[in-house]
């Protein structure tokens, strides 16, 4: 495998689509980190949008919500690219191996490329979910992986992710003839990118060593402590909640059939608390809201309680 250092996550994922044909079949769960839509949108992935549906006509969504356990369904047609976050952002919620392995089945009968975000994996805390996709066999042949420092050790804004893309993952052109990926990754990288910042690499490094693992490990159980406030508190108070155990972000479904703008309307003027509308993650979003546990343990109590005395 060959591990390339890059800035950030969000633009990790974001560039990667440089690598891809424009006219290749993007799949992608829904709701989702918006990077994944956007970026292939903005390169003319897309097509028509639909404004009563909220979807693009190219772009083939993968529903993840409680009707299905939030497990997505595999594409029911030919794809060449699938995007899949686990724990998953927004909905905090996590595949098993038998889960993952259906994926990963179909990307080597059908010459797809999957693009796992695993940059939440640190926050995983039941054992029958992989950290990585490369658990599941097969993987390396039809996986990239990517990584990041900021929600693990408190990198958000220091610019520093890492992308793993096997030397036996393929792409395939129209005749049939096997690309490296991880030479056409390299080659991008090298000519758009001039490399992470020294001091930026040596804190990297330093997460690797001994302390920097014990910090790493206090952080994400203060969040986690911090979801289990916020998910049994909203529990409690009557709401559905998702989420929050191998996750900082609680999912929870909005009451009384409202949307999710109006009822971030509310906790807003209020209970004076901020979240983030399910629907600003796609259409299948909607119904939902996001809260997060990067936060205080204070305000996160805190929040619980404004949130309880307006519902």
């Amino acid at each position: 495998m060959k591990f390339l250092f890059l800035m950030v996550q969000n633009v990790t994922v974001g560039n990667i689509v440089d690598i891809f044909d424009v006219n290749v079949k993007i799949a992608i769960t829904d709701p989702v980190y918006p990077v994944y839509l956007d970026t292939n949108v903005m390169s003319g992935r897309g097509g028509n949008f639909n404004k009563e549906t909220g979807m693009y006509e190219n772009i083939v969504y993968l529903p993840v919500n409680s009707d299905n356990d939030f497990v997505p369904e595999l594409p029911k047609e030919k794809v060449d690219v699938i995007y899949l976050c686990f724990p998953n952002n927004p909905t905090g919620t996590v595949l098993k191996k038998e889960d993952l392995k259906k994926f990963v089945d179909y990307a080597r009968e059908n010459k797809a490329i999957i693009l796992y975000d695993a940059a939440y994996e640190a926050f995983i805390t039941e054992d029958d979910i992989p950290h990585s996709i490369y658990e599941i066999d097969g993987a390396k042949e039809v996986a990239i992986e990517f990584r990041s420092f900021s929600k693990t050790a408190g990198f958000t804004g220091v610019r520093c992710a890492f992308a793993v893309v096997p030397k036996s993952v393929f792409g395939y052109t129209k005749l049939g003839e096997k690309i490296s990926l991880n030479k056409l990754w390299n080659r991008r990288v090298a000519t758009k990118f001039n490399g992470v910042s020294y001091v930026v690499q040596r804190g990297a490094e330093a997460v690797y060593s001994e302390e920097g693992k014990k910090q790493v490990r206090e952080n994400i159980k203060y969040y986690l402590d911090n979801a289990k406030i916020i998910k049994d508190g909203l529990k409690n108070a009557g709401f559905i909640v998702y989420g929050g155990v191998n996750s900082p972000y609680i999912w929870l479904k909005v009451p009384d059939g409202m949307k999710s703008w109006e009822f971030f309307d509310k906790l807003l003027e209020e209970a004076n608390v901020v979240g983030t509308p399910g629907s600003g993650f796609g259409p299948c979003g909607e119904g939902y809201f996001r809260l997060t546990a990067f936060g205080t343990k204070e305000n996160s109590i805190e929040a619980i309680e404004r949130i309880k005395k307006v519902f």
